[in-house]
């Protein structure tokens, strides 16, 4: 049984979200509740959850401000927000599960299951390492959370030259040679990086712009990254291409 903690400062959508857990996740027991940053950091500290279900904004401050004061963190964070694009953004970045208000009992269900597969102590100071960095860095200085079959890496965008997908799994090609293999699709990276100078040149083609040389026109449609790697471009994304290359 996984005991948690739910913190969210309005009443009814905390009692909501209580009958949503208790309906749709019976491996979950909400042991405590909390209406604020303060009472939630108490609850914590008393209760020793395995996993909190945090809101973003609350009066008093925010879950960010929470987990900071209790830090290291010893339990497993499912976060509960309105849309909020920034939070919302820092969680893909450092692999932390969210859910969007009002919750959805099929990815309350999904963040669970993760959850519980999930309660890694080295795993959980790495996310929330990379959530805090995140908060702090530059849109163009972020840092992503990477999970391979043996191992899982903290990766500065800027060292990413490129990414290959094929079927459900993406390589990230990084800048010191390495090559990661994580078993996410390329269409999840290309909304998380697009916003930060990538471009999806190809079904199977996702490449860091930072590191773009030169083109070859005619027949080949391709693209040569600083690598000297040569990227396929597909026909539909040339237009476009073309009119990124005139931005730079």
């Amino acid at each position: 049984m996984i005991r948690a903690i739910i913190i969210e400062d309005i009443d009814t959508i905390r009692q909501k979200n209580c009958a949503v857990i208790k309906e749709h996740c019976p491996n979950v027991a909400i042991i405590a509740e909390a209406d604020s940053v303060k009472t939630g950091q108490e609850a914590i500290r008393k209760y020793l959850p395995d996993l909190v279900f945090l809101d973003v904004e609350m009066a008093d401050g925010t879950g960010f401000d929470l987990l900071q004061g209790l830090m290291p963190i010893h339990f497993k964070v499912i976060f509960i927000t309105a849309h909020q694009e920034f939070a919302i953004k820092a969680f893909r970045f450092s692999a932390i599960d969210f859910l969007l208000k009002p919750i959805d009992p099929d990815d309350l269900v999904e963040a669970v299951r993760k959850a519980a597969e999930n309660m890694s102590k080295d795993l959980l100071e790495m996310q929330f390492n990379a959530l805090f960095s995140n908060m702090e860095r530059s849109k163009s200085n972020q840092k992503l959370i990477l999970k391979t079959a043996e191992r899982i890496y903290s990766v500065n965008v800027q060292d990413i030259i490129r990414c290959e997908s094929e079927k459900n799994y993406s390589t990230f090609y990084l800048l010191n040679g390495q090559q990661l293999l994580v078993s996410t699709t390329l269409k999840e990276y290309e909304t998380m990086l697009v916003p930060m100078g990538f471009f999806r040149s190809h079904q199977s083609h996702l490449i860091n712009m930072l590191y773009f040389d030169h083109y070859l026109k005619g027949d080949n449609n391709t693209i040569v990254m600083k690598d000297k790697t040569a990227i396929p471009l597909a026909i539909r994304k040339k237009e476009e291409f073309l009119s990124l290359l005139k931005t730079l």
